[in-house]
């Protein structure tokens, strides 16, 4: 039986160092680590109280040992919003994900969740029954919204606000939620598209809500995942505060775009890695010929580029190698790869990134468990976020957050009588 406690440490030894590194801190081998990692075998019972005494900075240890903010994580997917805050001290209280293939995957690396509510579908929860929390995190899919009414309502005398104008959205349940229990912080996560979405009305209505309707400081950016992954992926992250900040996009640690390349994340064939079925086998971890796309599929995308290319269209397959940085992968990918393909050389066909490769790309760390088919792994990465990305925006909210709570204690402290 594996330690709930022992893996959770060993994923956040992981996220600090890579697994030679861990290997030669423990005096294990490479592949115990890995392993460990794939639960291919239980960690001895003594792991945990060396990864807290030997491995992890003081810092992080008191981090893993206190708490020191509640978040709840709505829309959750597979995890990867909460990872990054984990990262900061956060312990979640509340999951709400409808999926259940993404629950499968949600539960496998994340058990403690068994701890508290996992809720299903979220427009089925009472916002009264939700946990008090510091933080909401939520990953929202984007639906239209109507602005329009609003000021015939107004001439009428009839109510408006956020129950009017996000009625039948699944930010509704974001906004009553952020109502009732008034988070010192929030993160919201979108397509870029969100901005320009209904010529910006829904957008409009958004912020409107948020700082109108329910008084917080709000700032916004669009971050692109490709300064941590070879890969372009841009989102647009809404933080929101209830109360006064100093909150600055300008405190992001954003390396360079193209810093880090494809061979980075692909499975290197050498024999330096474990082989992980079913993506790679044999003593050099080859990557299963499954990947690989048919004649057929192959035949099929290169005269549908060209056809596109005569016409003048950009449309086709994308064919990287190692030195590459990717297009934005898709939760379609399953179906034929060709936002990604990955060059095996003249004359071969490419093959389709693998699901671990996927998980590389979103800025998952190896030791993160994928229960799934292939064809649920790649719609659960493609719907997910870049980690890495989440992480730096908690690290950046984290002060403010803990401001906040100052604050909030200050002023319930019953003044002394002299």
């Amino acid at each position: 039986m594996h330690s709930t406690d022992t893996i959770h440490l060993l994923r956040t030894a992981r996220t600090l160092y890579t697994q030679k590194e861990l290997a030669s801190i423990l005096d294990v081998d490479v592949r115990t680590i890995r392993r460990w990692e794939v639960l291919e075998n239980d960690p001895p019972t003594y792991l945990s109280d060396v990864i807290r005494q030997r491995v992890l900075p003081l810092v992080e240890k008191s981090r893993i040992d206190k708490k020191s903010f509640k978040f709840i994580d709505l829309f959750a997917g597979i995890g990867g919003v909460r990872l990054g805050f984990e990262a900061f001290g956060g312990q979640c209280v509340f999951t709400s994900e409808w999926n259940k293939f993404s629950q499968q995957t949600y539960l496998a690396n994340f058990p403690e969740t068994t701890n508290h509510t996992f809720a299903g579908d979220i427009t089925l929860v009472d916002e009264g029954d939700v946990p008090d929390h510091d933080v909401l995190l939520a990953g929202f899919p984007c639906q239209p919204f109507s602005i329009a009414g609003v000021s015939k309502k107004n001439a009428l005398g009839k109510p408006h606000g956020f129950e009017c104008t996000t009625q039948g959205t699944l930010f509704f349940d974001v906004a009553r939620i952020i109502s009732k229990k008034r988070p010192k912080a929030f993160l919201l996560e979108n397509v870029k598209n969100l901005l320009s979405h209904d010529k910006g009305n829904t957008f409009k209505v958004i912020l409107q809500t948020l700082v109108d309707e329910l008084g917080y400081e709000v700032h916004y950016k669009v971050i692109d995942g490709q300064h941590f992954v070879p890969q372009h992926r841009e989102r647009v992250l809404i933080v929101g505060f209830d109360g006064k900040t100093n909150f600055s996009w300008d405190d992001l640690n954003l390396p360079d775009k193209g810093s880090v390349v494809l061979s980075t994340i692909l499975h290197p064939q050498d024999g330096t890695e474990l082989a992980e079925e079913p993506y790679t086998h044999g003593d050099l971890a080859n990557v299963n010929s499954k990947y690989t796309l048919t004649p057929n599929l192959w035949k099929y995308l290169q005269e549908y580029a060209e056809k596109h290319r005569k016409a003048g269209n950009g449309f086709g397959f994308g064919l990287v190698d190692g030195n590459s940085v990717t297009r934005t992968l898709s939760a379609r990918y399953y179906k034929d790869g060709s936002e990604i393909l990955v060059s095996q050389g003249e004359n071969k066909r490419p093959r389709r990134l693998t699901p671990r490769e996927c998980a590389r790309l979103m800025g998952f760390p190896d030791c993160y468990i994928i229960p799934v088919s292939d064809t649920q792994a790649y719609r659960q990465f493609g719907n997910s976020v870049v980690m890495p990305v989440m992480k730096e925006v908690a690290r950046i909210m984290h002060p403010h957050l803990q401001r906040l709570s100052v604050e909030e204690k200050q002023q319930h402290q019953i003044p002394l009588i002299i």
